[in-house]
């Protein structure tokens, strides 16, 4: 195998960077660029932390983050498995990115910045939903903010109905989870995933 390894290398094989790739980047938010990211339901999270990297999928119900102003925006931090990776991450590393996905366009939005985590009362209260709150909330500042070339999802055709996946053709949570442990009740964590989730979504 012939690998890389100098930098010079690489950019001898791949030609130069377009006028586009470069203008393209902003330190604040444009009105165009604050419409994509509102206009997102779904988000990929990379943190970076001592034990290595992360990325966790975000969503919510319309837009996935509140735009504050020109340079933050606010992540919820929703039910999850507490595992809270994304979050150890931020509090001892502040550094992240963000890819927003939109449904149906193949324009991605990515956000470079920094986070801190935030617990504050107002704050959390002003993101309820059906009486419920965050309890946590990412606050991000942005250093850079840019739209992502659209090759890679019209290669993957991801939003063509005629290439969705049958679900039942792919593996359960449960017998991915007995994958990895052997002894786990699959059955029963399949049985009641369903209810448990549309109980914990908030």
């Amino acid at each position: 195998m012939t690998i890389i390894r100098t930098v010079e290398e690489l950019k001898a094989i791949y030609d130069s960077t377009s006028e586009a790739s470069i203008a393209k980047v902003t330190a604040t938010l444009t009105a165009e660029y604050r419409l994509m990211i509102e206009t997102s339901p779904f988000l990929a999270l990379a943190t970076v932390g001592p034990e290595g990297m992360d990325c966790s999928p975000r969503g919510d119900k319309g837009g996935v983050v509140r735009v504050a102003d020109e340079r933050t925006v606010l992540l919820p931090d929703w039910r999850g498995n507490n595992r809270v990776d994304s979050l150890l991450n931020i509090v001892r590393d502040p550094r992240l990115a963000l890819m927003f996905l939109i449904p149906g366009s193949n324009t991605t939005m990515r956000i470079n910045g920094r986070a801190v985590v935030s617990v504050d009362p107002d704050l959390l209260e002003s993101f309820e939903m059906d009486g419920k709150h965050p309890r946590t909330v990412i606050v991000v500042t942005i250093d850079e903010v840019y739209f992502q070339c659209a090759r890679a999802l019209m290669r993957s055709e991801l939003w063509n109905p005629d290439n969705f996946v049958d679900p039942a053709s792919l593996p359960t949570p449960g017998l991915l989870l007995k994958a990895a442990k052997a002894e786990f009740d699959q059955e029963t964590y399949d049985r009641e995933w369903a209810a448990r989730a549309a109980k914990t979504m908030w």
